[in-house]
């Protein structure tokens, strides 16, 4: 089987180049380039809601340490009811968003 070298990956295609240099770019005026672009008022949340998301820190860093103290005290019990149940929930709320 021979490879046809022709073929250049899709990072470095013309076009790649061209959407990655716009990707990062102030929005042309129609004016300016002929083509109009509308977003959705989901797009409009999504980006809100990213940006909300940035600030927001990933793990309770507090709760992390209160939780390595117990665990290193011996003092920190697993519930495997409470998990259970917990897992069960989240089962059933992601069912009920498919519907």
């Amino acid at each position: 089987m021979k490879i046809n070298s022709a073929i250049t990956s899709v990072g470095t295609s013309p076009a790649g180049n061209r959407a990655k240099s716009t990707a990062h770019a102030p929005q042309a005026t129609p004016a300016q380039s002929g083509e109009q672009v509308a977003l959705s008022s989901l797009s409009a949340r999504l980006q809100q809601a990213s940006i909300a998301m940035a600030d927001t820190p990933v793990v309770d860093v507090a709760r992390v340490a209160e939780i390595k103290q117990a665990i290193t005290e011996g003092r920190f019990q697993v519930n495997p009811e409470r998990i259970a149940d917990g897992l069960l929930e989240s089962v059933r709320q992601m069912l009920a968003k498919q519907r």
